[in-house]
C-alpha cells in the first residue's frame, strides 16, 4: 500500500477489519470483526511458531508478541509484526522462507 492510502485510510491498518461497511471487510458487527482478528492471530501463530514466538490479541486494540524466553513487545498492527519479531529473536524472520513453509505444510497439511 502506498503511504498516501495509509494517511487517508484512517487509523486502521489495511489488514484489520474496519467497522465501516465495504471497507476492508463486509462484516459490520463488532463480534464479526473480533472473530476475524482472532483468526488472523491464529494464522500468524502458525508461522511465528517456527521462530519460537507467539502473538496474542490485547483488547482488540493491539497485539502482544512474546518469545519463549519471556521477551515481549506490544505492536499496534500486523504491519509491525515482522520487524518486532526480528528484534525479539535477534535474527531475520522470513515467513516466506521455503523451510518455514515446508514445516508449516508438514504440520498443518
Amino acid at each position: 500500500m502506498c503511504s498516501l492510502c495509509g494517511v487517508i485510510g484512517g487509523n486502521e491498518h489495511w489488514a484489520d477489519a474496519a467497522p465501516r461497511p465495504g471497507v476492508y471487510t463486509r462484516n459490520g458487527e463488532r463480534s464479526d470483526r473480533r472473530r476475524e482478528r482472532l483468526k488472523r492471530v491464529a494464522i500468524a501463530n502458525r508461522v511465528l511458531a517456527a521462530f519460537g514466538l507467539s502473538l496474542s490479541d490485547w483488547q482488540g486494540s493491539a497485539y502482544v508478541l512474546s518469545s519463549l524466553t519471556g521477551k515481549t513487545a506490544i505492536i499496534d498492527d500486523l504491519g509491525h509484526l515482522w520487524s518486532e519479531a526480528e528484534k525479539l529473536c535477534g535474527r531475520p524472520c522470513d515467513p516466506l522462507d521455503p523451510a518455514v513453509i515446508a514445516r508449516m505444510e508438514q504440520a498443518h497439511g
